[in-house]
């Protein structure tokens, strides 16, 4: 059993999900959205970020968090911003002793949707599709399902191959058919 917190960590919106993966069936048992208002000062928002991460983190166990790694952005004050977030987590993966793994947003909409430019709708539909959720969840939320899913699947797909190497699926037809092969997926309670 495998067990994740996935961040798509932000100021104001930051998405988290909670995932793990037991034999082999995926399950998201939490997920959400630590909406800070802008009456909240910078600091006052990170702290609350920490602070329900923290309590996410003694309720749900994860053996790792997961999180998107550093963006491009056009503002200088939104790259310092989301860095601040950014520097929220890796201090409490810090703190928790928690292992941390990053993924690209190109690689996590790759292994996703199928193409490294797929929009938030898609990427929330699928996240919907592969989880079995009954609800298409809020964008920031179904980003942080997306990385953690990226991981989980990710892992699931390092395939033996000659000479003691291992490999992982290279083209999305050969993710999907290794999917199937590894991963069934089951409605969370």
């Amino acid at each position: 059993m495998m067990r994740l917190l996935s961040i798509d960590p932000s100021l104001r919106g930051t998405g988290f999900a909670i995932l793990e993966n037991a034999e082999r069936v995926l399950r998201c048992l939490h997920y959400g959205v630590i909406k800070n208002p802008p009456s909240l000062s910078v600091p006052e928002a990170l702290l609350r970020i920490d602070n329900v991460l923290c309590v996410l983190i003694e309720e749900y166990q994860p053996e790792m968090i997961v999180l998107e790694s550093v963006i491009y952005v056009q503002s200088y004050s939104t790259a310092i911003l989301l860095g601040a977030a950014r520097g929220v987590v890796l201090l409490l993966a810090a703190k928790e002793k928690l292992p941390i793994h990053e993924y690209p947003p190109k690689r996590v909409k790759q292994a996703v949707v199928g193409h490294g430019g797929a929009t938030k709708n898609q990427v929330a539909f699928m996240v919907r599709a592969l989880l079995g959720l009954r609800e298409t969840p809020p964008s920031d939320a179904a980003d942080a399902m997306a990385i953690g899913l990226t991981h989980l699947r990710t892992q699931a797909l390092v395939l033996p191959e000659g000479r003691g190497k291992k490999s992982r699926a290279t083209s999305w037809k050969k993710f999907l058919e290794q999917s199937e092969k590894t991963q069934k997926l089951v409605i969370p309670s």
